[in-house]
């Protein structure tokens, strides 16, 4: 007995289809100045942290989205905020490597066909789609 033949699917909407593989790499970056890049002092003996929890996640958060080592999520982290017109300091590999021990990252996904939004407002950071 033989296998059957695979269907051939040809495209005949070559605009369509160009704009939806172009649509697959979307990214809309929403950066909420209000937000508490910087942690508080804690008002303990010792130094306290320089960047708060959420600055910490934001940066693995885009290291697991992007699947890149620290080092580079660190310089990417600088590049967005730098794009944002933010003018913020960006934690570096050690201090990302130290505080993602005590800081758990959850990324919720739901895949969407318009793009991923990713949102960092004063409360944390969300993926939307």
């Amino acid at each position: 007995m033989s296998k059957p033949q695979p269907k051939k699917y040809r495209t005949t909407n070559w605009r369509d289809y160009n704009q939806s593989l172009k649509q697959r790499g979307a990214m809309l970056l929403w950066i909420d100045k209000k937000m508490d890049w910087l942690s508080p002092g804690s008002g303990k003996r010792g130094r306290s942290e320089k960047f708060s929890d959420a600055a910490i996640q934001f940066c693995l958060m885009v290291k697991n989205l992007f699947g890149v080592a620290l080092r580079q999520a660190s310089g990417m982290v600088a590049s967005l905020l730098k794009l944002s017109g933010l003018d913020w300091p960006t934690p570096d590999y050690t201090t990302l490597c130290r505080r993602q021990q005590h800081l758990q990252v959850c990324i919720s996904y739901r895949p969407n066909l318009n793009g991923l939004h990713l949102l960092v407002d004063s409360t944390g950071v969300k993926m939307l789609g």
